[in-house]
């Protein structure tokens, strides 16, 4: 597979995935406002169905990444210290998808235990993270 190819399916993975966990903690915040046990039955299968739809994406930008990894060479990878430090931006959006999933239980559950305010900075936070790494990946700083 071409290099453009594995480029390609990363981003595309990644943007799939990105947006699903940009849209989970919005459903939270809708789910921590409802008064009604109905609304929050259906929120509760929302999320699920979200979360799991969405996970295969997280694993597959990840084997993407280290196949590009993998094609550009050991060599590359020592030189590219933009790329260490994207892998800490990377590590903290997985903590973060995986933090959705302790949330998402919770909920499930019925045992919430934050504010929909909560919800809406844990919805907007990760995008600062997120911009860190696209300029990381396009502009190579370092």
């Amino acid at each position: 597979m071409s290099i453009l190819w594995l480029k390609a399916l990363h981003i595309f993975f990644m943007v799939a995935w990105m947006a699903g966990i940009f849209y989970l903690p919005r459903l939270f915040v809708y789910h921590a406002m409802s008064d009604n046990q109905e609304v929050k039955d259906q929120f509760k299968i929302m999320e699920r169905r979200l979360w799991f739809f969405v996970t295969p994406f997280a694993f597959l930008t990840l084997i993407f990444g280290v196949a590009l990894i993998w094609t550009y060479g050991l060599s590359w990878f020592k030189l590219s210290h933009w790329l260490h430090i994207k892998f800490i931006f990377l590590l903290a959006i997985y903590i973060y998808h995986f933090y959705l999933f302790k949330l998402m239980k919770q909920f499930a559950n019925d045992d919430n235990r934050h504010s929909s305010r909560f919800y809406r900075f844990l919805n907007e936070a990760p995008v600062l993270v997120l911009l860190a790494i696209v300029v990381l990946a396009v502009v190579k700083p370092l």
